[in-house]
This record gives structure tokens, C-alpha cells and sequence, in this order.
């Protein structure tokens, strides 16, 4: 079994839960929160479903999101989807600006430019709530599913919270930005293809998540049980 029976007290080693293992953890899932964000203007077709290009790498947010939240708890899981919010924000702000600058007499590229990293309104709105809604809702579920079932059966939780936060991102990403654009059936449609598509990516990647976590909690020395955390998204200089 991958699962101890029952769950140890939180334990905090020395520099937990800043060791390199976490600073990297956060980079990687920063990194691929960004890179989804660019990826998925290309729309591509897999066995005949559409899906975004960012398909490839979006889930693995999610999966870093749940070993941070698993390992370190609800409190620093919170700190760090700010972080990534901010750090999207920084990176859209510098797209931007780098569009509305006039190019070079010599360069040929700003049409390409503008159509691939250009963002309208109303997809960055229906991202960035997307990404917070759907983040908050997995880290929260995977907390409170921690404490209920006394650390033990991972899987369901890693599972399940995907199930929720996946459902709640799609859903909300799709319908905000392409409501009244396409057929309130293909919307349904695309809404269910990527919800199923990004929760088979984390089952299938529990091997991975149970490594990585086992490892984490042995190394750095942390396991937070969330007893009593304030879930509040909006508390994070907590």
C-alpha cells in the first residue's frame, strides 16, 4: 500500500517547507501554468475530439498543485496559486506590451505576433477566474478529503479534487469565453471532452503523484493535516 494506515503529526524539518525541493516544485508549476496559458491558442484534434494545444501540459498544474497541497498543506498551497496568478499576470502584461510597441521598420511579424499571443477581454476574464476558481476548488477538496479520510488513500483525493477543480476550470474557461460563439451543443460538448481528457491525464499520473509525494514527505520531513485552516482563498498573508 502506498497509504500509512494512520496519519503521523504534522512535521516540520529544519528550513521545511522552503527546502530546494520546494522552490523547485513551485517553478515547475508556475512554469506550466504559464505555458498552458500561451499553448492554448493552438486548437488541435485527437480521435476526433478538439481540445487546446495546452492539453499536453495544463494537467500537470494540477498535479503539482496536489502534492503542494498534499505535502505542505492547504496554507502554502494558497500562496503559491497567488503566486501563480501574479506571475501569469506579469507574463500577459509583458505580451501586451511588447504588441503595442511599434516594431522595427525591418520586422514582419507583428500580425503573427498579435495573432497568436494577442489576448482579448473577455479570455483573459474567463481565464484568470478559470484558473483561481479551479485551483482553490481542487486544493480545498484535496485539504478537507485529507483530514476526512485520515491521510490514507491518496488516490481518491488526487482523483477527486481533479474532478472538481477540472470540472469547475473547464467549464467556466469555455462557457465565458466562447458563450453565444458556438452552438450551446459543441460547448457542452468541449466543456465534457476537456473535463474528461485533463482528469484521465491525473488518474493516469497517479504513480507519479504517490512517488513524488512519498518522496517529498520524507525528505523535506512535512506532512500538514489541515485540522484547523482557514480556507478563505483570499487569506494569503496568512
Amino acid at each position: 500500500m502506498f497509504d500509512r494506515n494512520q496519519p503521523e503529526p504534522e512535521r516540520k524539518g529544519p528550513g521545511a517547507p522552503f527546502s530546494r525541493r520546494f522552490v523547485l516544485l513551485v517553478a515547475l508549476f508556475v512554469t506550466c501554468l504559464i505555458t498552458s496559458n500561451i499553448t492554448a491558442v493552438k486548437v488541435i484534434r485527437i480521435w476526433g475530439v478538439v481540445l487546446p494545444a495546452a492539453i499536453f501540459i495544463f494537467p500537470f498544474s494540477y498535479i503539482l498543485g496536489d502534492v503542494l497541497t498534499e505535502v505542505y498543506g492547504y496554507r502554502i498551497a494558497r500562496q503559491v496559486i497567488w503566486l501563480g496568478f501574479l506571475c501569469n499576470l506579469i507574463a500577459v502584461l509583458g505580451i501586451w506590451i511588447g504588441q503595442i510597441v511599434p516594431p522595427a521598420p525591418f520586422w514582419d511579424g507583428q500580425a503573427a505576433y498579435e495573432r497568436i499571443l494577442g489576448y482579448t477581454p473577455r479570455i483573459l476574464a474567463a481565464s484568470f477566474l478559470a484558473y483561481l476558481m479551479g485551483e482553490f476548488a481542487n486544493a480545498y477538496v484535496l485539504a478537507k478529503m485529507k483530514v476526512a479520510t485520515k491521510g490514507r488513500w491518496l488516490w481518491s483525493r488526487t482523483i477527486g479534487s481533479t474532478l472538481v477543480g477540472q470540472g469547475l476550470d473547464s467549464a467556466l474557461f469555455i462557457g465565458i469565453a466562447f458563450w453565444g460563439e458556438m452552438p450551446q451543443r459543441a460547448l457542452l460538448l468541449a466543456i465534457v471532452a476537456q473535463w474528461l481528457s485533463k482528469s484521465v491525464y491525473e488518474a493516469a499520473a497517479t504513480p507519479l503523484t504517490y512517488a513524488i509525494v512519498n518522496y517529498l514527505k520524507r525528505r523535506d520531513g512535512v506532512d500538514v493535516f489541515d485540522y484547523e485552516t482557514h480556507f478563505h482563498p483570499l487569506r494569503f498573508l496568512e
